[in-house]
């Protein structure tokens, strides 16, 4: 072998462990976020038998070494002084506040479906099948939907919609008719809905359970009346005349994305727009070497092209497709212009007319 150069190889380890760290952490963290451990703990500063007790009635020894698991992770804090644990503002924003931008939890349960679709996935390796969508693991639509929502919440009214040419204006005053397809469990659909009530809008999914989901969603905010979920492939959606198509997160998860967008075009109304939200990405591989390209990678590997590759053409264009690749398909469909209208940090908004 060559000779190892002893400060990397430390380096190394360093991160393996890191990573080994958060690794264990899913499952503890899964469990703090359900019993309401993060949510109890941000009231105030407790001892493990206090925080027990403002939990509802947990066991201390459990909860002690929950805790001091968390506080070596870095996600709570504590103090031997008081031998009180707390939670911080800024983890707060991870773990207790639903609204955050980076309020994380979907994403822990993101890895748990992950974890749990390994032989799955494992079988695709050996023959180049796929894994239909809802087949992964226990719910994954659902924690696929936890996962988008608070960026959802934080971006769809107040940065993606207004970056459009004159979309923004035609929602709020002209009544538009918008399609929402590959809407998931509705989160999407109905943020759109309750901030553009002059608008129409529908939302399509290939998953019944998706749509059921989504419907439930809808009766519970009392937007039943004037919200439709329909079971529809993105290929197979027969209502045209849109203003506008969204596409939130799942353009690249299609079997057959070129056929997808030429069918976007033949819905759309003159004059209509289609919004395409994706992963952010570079156009080379390298340029994704990051932390966020490396969670969209795995999760690419374990949902994204496991999903493509169950559908028909199977094009398998990954969750780091990248602008280059995506517009060229949208262009190829007929559009006659594209653009990326903004960007944040974990995604990018395309714009095709």
């Amino acid at each position: 072998m060559p000779a190892i150069d002893e400060a990397k190889f430390q380096a190394f380890i360093g991160k393996m462990l890191g990573d080994l760290g958060g690794a264990t952490s899913v499952p503890t963290v899964r469990i703090g976020l359900r019993l309401g451990l993060f949510e109890a703990l941000a009231e105030a500063p407790a001892t493990a038998a206090e925080l027990a007790a403002r939990a509802g009635g947990l066991h201390e020894r459990y909860v002690r070494e929950w805790a001091l698991a968390q506080t070596a992770s870095g996600y709570i804090d504590f103090d031997p002084a008081t031998q009180r644990f707390s939670v911080s503002p800024e983890q707060a924003m991870v773990f207790v506040n639903q609204d955050s931008p980076v309020y994380l939890a979907g994403a822990f349960e993101l890895v748990a479906a992950m974890i749990e679709a390994e032989a799955k996935v494992e079988e695709c390796f050996r023959h180049g099948t796929g894994v239909r969508w809802g087949d992964h693991a226990g719910c994954l639509f659902c924690a696929t939907g936890q996962f988008f929502r608070p960026g959802y919440v934080n971006n769809i009214v107040q940065a993606w919609i207004p970056a459009l040419d004159g979309v923004e204006a035609r929602l709020r005053g002209g009544g538009a008719k918008v399609a929402d397809v590959g809407c998931g469990v509705g989160f999407s659909t109905l943020l759109m809905a309750q901030a553009y009530p002059e608008s129409q809008f529908t939302g399509y999914d290939f998953h019944a359970p998706s749509i059921e989901e989504a419907r439930r969603h809808a009766a519970a905010h009392g937007l039943s009346d004037r919200v439709r979920f329909e079971v529809a492939a993105a290929k197979e959606i027969a209502e045209s005349g849109f203003d506008l198509v969204t596409m939130y997160d799942c353009l690249h998860d299609m079997g057959d994305p070129r056929g997808c967008a030429a069918h976007m075009r033949g819905i759309l109304a003159p004059g209509g727009t289609w919004m395409i939200v994706e992963p952010i990405a570079g156009d080379r591989p390298e340029q994704n070497f990051n932390p966020v390209g490396r969670l969209y990678y795995n999760a690419s590997t374990m949902i994204c092209v496991p999903t493509s590759l169950d559908q028909e053409v199977g094009e398998g264009l990954g969750a780091q497709a990248g602008e280059a690749r995506l517009s060229e398909i949208v262009r190829e469909a007929g559009f006659d212009r594209v653009r990326r209208a903004t960007e944040g940090p974990f995604n990018m908004v395309l714009e095709a007319v």
